[in-house]
């Protein structure tokens, strides 16, 4: 019988470098090989399961809505949406929310926010948004241009015009980059994609203060930070600031496609009627997995939950030979080793049952559910160890 993975190099497009494994089933912290392996998921999916694999709120929240309706489009009002704004309102500290259908599209909004605020207030010319060196905005044209990773950007050039990059933690390089054409600076305040690399919070007060000073939007792309990944229902909650848009996407529906770009009145009111759409963005299925979500992190504390799992597995790590250090917050910590060599832990960590990623030569990132027990976080560190040798 021919295998998935040789079924797959025949039909879909080789965008990836996938890892030779083929997962069929899931429960909690834990997936399930073809073979029946069992391994201790401590990346879910990129920090998107964070309530774990087969959850049976979602899952039954999932399937009572399946058998209701599935989908209208936003010509009409459906329940769960409405519910969902709700939510991510109070969550958030937004007034205002727009669904997408993941991050790159929700960045996508947050941007065309951006803009047409700008142009709106200052004239046409207001349109450009600085972003930082080593960031990650989503892999559309314009949120490439947005990303600071060059390498990621030069199959595809010439890109959107618009953007511009600085180093991060340099209040004064962002400053010199501002001008009369800037509408918005875009931060993620823990680069993820970027080698989990956390700004300074004494920058993003700065940050702030810049935008406020200068009659610029700021922007939070939440979108693999939030959703309680850092121990607070979104990122910059710990930080003492507020961003006026926001985005996130990853684990809002645990596994789901779905993004949301959230935005404080007075930006929101910049979108009119007809100035942004999308067809399945909030539909009913989606939204009910979200609030489902957003129940299951409530009812079970899992906030509190990940500022203790995370304490123990930093801990952990710093204890273990090969790991130099550790940074990060909450449940999105990366291992930085003392050797360039995170490709090959990483591959030695996946042969002994635990699924981590290198996100630079030197880092392996860790994001386990914010289910993750006790117990599981020592599984962590004993296969992680063994891995290390």
């Amino acid at each position: 019988m021919t295998s998935v993975m040789d079924r797959e190099h025949q039909v879909v497009m080789q965008t990836y470098g996938r890892t030779p494994v083929t997962f069929v089933s899931g429960e909690g912290s834990w997936l399930t090989d073809e073979t029946g392996k069992r391994f201790l998921d401590c990346l879910t999916g990129l920090a998107v399961v964070s309530v774990g694999h087969a959850n049976p709120r979602v899952a039954a929240a999932v399937t009572e809505q399946m058998n209701r309706l599935v989908h209208v489009s936003n010509l009409y009002y459906t329940e769960p949406m409405v519910e969902l704004a709700e939510h991510l309102s109070r969550l958030s500290g937004m007034d205002r929310v727009f669904f997408a259908n993941c991050g790159a599209t929700a960045n996508e909004a947050a941007i065309k926010l951006a803009r047409r605020w700008g142009q709106t207030l200052k004239g046409a010319a207001c349109y450009e948004v600085i972003t930082l060196d080593d960031s990650f905005h989503g892999r559309s044209l314009a949120t490439l241009a947005a990303t600071g990773q060059p390498k990621k950007q030069e199959t595809f050039q010439p890109l959107p015009s618009g953007f511009s990059q600085v180093p991060p933690n340099d209040i004064d390089a962002l400053a010199a980059r501002v001008d009369d054409a800037t509408a918005a600076v875009m931060v993620e305040t823990l680069q993820g994609e970027g080698g989990v690399v956390p700004l300074e919070v004494e920058y993003l007060a700065a940050v702030r203060e810049l935008c406020d000073a200068r009659n610029l939007a700021l922007i939070v792309d939440d979108v693999q930070a939030g959703m309680g990944r850092t121990g607070t229902w979104f990122s910059w909650q710990q930080l003492g600031f507020e961003p006026d848009i926001a985005t996130t996407a990853k684990a809002l529906a645990n596994g789901l496609p779905i993004g949301a770009c959230l935005a404080n009145s007075e930006k929101a009111k910049a979108f009119q009627p007809g100035d942004h759409a999308t067809t399945f963005g909030g539909g009913p299925v989606v939204c009910a997995a979200a609030n489902a979500v957003i129940a299951e992190i409530t009812e079970r504390d899992l906030l509190k939950n990940c500022t203790e799992r995370s304490e123990q597995l930093r801990s952990g790590l710093l204890g273990l030979d090969g790991v130099a250090s550790v940074r990060g917050r909450g449940l999105l910590l990366g291992a930085v080793l003392d050797e360039a060599r995170a490709g090959e832990v990483a591959g030695a960590a996946l042969d002994n049952g635990l699924i981590v990623n290198a996100v630079r030569p030197d880092t392996v990132r860790f994001a386990p559910p914010l289910t993750i027990s006790p117990d599981e976080v020592d599984t962590a560190l004993t296969r992680f160890a063994t891995a290390l040798g």
